[in-house]
C-alpha cells in the first residue's frame, strides 16, 4: 500500500488531505474551538495550561500525551502572550513528533505468495470493509489479491466480501455460513499459494475482545496458518473503530495477547470528535499505523501520514 494519493473520482471533491481535512472536523472543531476559548489575548500561564489539558483529554488524546505536550509548551512559551493560531502550529508540531514513528506505509513482503494478512477487531469495527479497501488498493497497484471470507458467522460478511472480490477482481474463498474459520483460512492459503497470489487478506469474525472462548478461536486461525508456513500470518491487523475513543487501548491490549499484532487502521474518523485517539494509541503502543478511513468509499482510506493528520487535527 504505497504512500500516494490515488487519483480521484470527480465527486470526490479534492485529494487525500482534503477528504482528511474533512474527516476529522468533528475532531478538530472540539480542539481549535477549545483552543480559541482558552487564549483569546491571554497568556499561556498556570490556569490556562491547566485548562488546555483538560481539553487535550477530553478530545481522547489521554492524560500521557496531554501531559507531554502542555510541558512542551510550557517550556517554550510560559508567562508570553499567545494566540490561538500559535497553540495550534505548536500542538500540531509536537504531535506530529508522537506519530512519526508508527506513520509506517504497509508494505508486502515480494517474498512471500503470498503473503497473508490475518485482519482482526470487535463487532462493528469495519473489519469487512477495510479488507475489500484494501483490496482496492492493492489492486490498483497490480497485485494480485486474494480474499478469505472467515467471518462464516454472518452471512452478510460473505456477501458482502464476494461483491468487494467482484469490484476489485479479487479472489474470494468462501464457504457456507457456520464453517470452521480456520479451516476455510487454510483452504484459501492453501489455494492462494498454488496460484502464486501477491497477498491474501484473511477476515475473521467480529468478536468482543472480552470473550475469552472467541479470543482463543482466533488464536486457533493464526496455529492453523502455520502449518503452511512457520512465518504466516505476516502480519496481523487489528482494525479500531475511532468512535470508541479510549475503548481502543483495552481492545489493542486483548488483541495482541492472543495475536501478533503487528499494526493497526483506524476507522469511522468522520463519524466522531474523537480523533486523538490515534495519538493515545501512537504513544501508548507504537505499533504502525497503517492506514486510516474518513469515508464509506475505497478512496476514503489510505496509508496513514503523521504531519497531515497532526495539522488536520488541531484544525490547522
Amino acid at each position: 500500500m504505497a504512500d500516494r494519493d490515488q487519483p480521484e473520482p470527480a465527486a470526490g471533491g479534492g485529494g487525500w488531505l482534503a477528504r482528511l481535512r474533512r474527516g476529522l472536523t468533528k475532531s478538530s472543531t472540539r480542539l481549535s474551538d477549545g483552543i480559541a476559548g482558552i487564549f483569546t489575548k491571554r497568556k499561556l500561564e498556570t490556569l490556562e495550561l491547566e485548562e488546555l489539558e483538560e481539553l487535550l483529554i477530553a478530545a481522547d488524546l489521554g492524560p500521557a500525551v496531554a501531559a507531554t505536550l502542555v510541558a512542551g509548551l510550557q517550556r517554550r512559551r510560559f508567562g508570553k502572550e499567545v494566540e490561538p493560531a500559535e497553540i495550534r502550529a505548536a500542538l500540531a508540531e509536537d504531535i506530529a513528533t508522537i506519530l512519526a514513528p508508527v506513520a509506517r506505509p504497509f508494505v508486502p513482503d515480494p517474498g512471500k505468495k503470498p503473503h497473508v494478512v490475518l485482519v482482526v477487531g470487535v463487532n462493528g469495527s469495519g473489519k469487512t470493509t477495510t479488507i475489500g479497501k484494501l483490496a482496492a488498493l492493492f489492486r490498483t497497484e497490480g497485485r494480485s489479491v486474494w480474499l478469505a471470507a472467515g467471518d462464516t458467522f454472518r452471512a452478510a460478511a460473505i456477501e458482502q466480501l464476494a461483491i468487494w472480490g467482484e469490484r476489485t477482481g479479487a479472489t474470494v474463498v468462501s464457504g457456507a455460513q457456520g464453517a470452521d474459520a480456520a479451516g476455510l483460512a487454510f483452504e484459501a492459503f492453501e489455494k492462494a499459494k498454488a496460484a502464486g497470489a501477491d497477498i491474501l487478506l484473511v477476515d475473521t469474525a467480529g468478536r468482543l475482545h472480552n470473550k475469552a472462548n472467541l479470543m482463543a478461536e482466533l488464536g486457533k486461525i493464526a496455529r492453523v496458518l502455520k502449518k503452511l508456513d512457520a512465518a504466516a500470518p505476516e502480519d496481523c491487523i487489528l482494525v479500531l473503530d475511532a468512535t470508541t475513543g479510549q475503548n481502543a487501548i483495552a481492545q489493542v491490549e486483548t488483541f495482541r495477547q492472543i495475536v501478533p499484532l503487528t499494526g493497526l487502521i483506524v476507522t469511522k474518523l468522520d463519524g466522531t470528535a474523537r480523533g486523538g485517539i490515534v495519538v493515545a494509541l501512537a504513544e501508548r503502543f507504537g505499533l504502525p499505523v497503517f492506514a486510516v478511513g474518513v469515508g464509506e468509499s475505497a478512496e476514503d482510506l489510505r496509508p496513514f501520514a503523521a504531519e497531515a493528520f497532526a495539522r488536520s487535527l488541531v484544525g490547522g
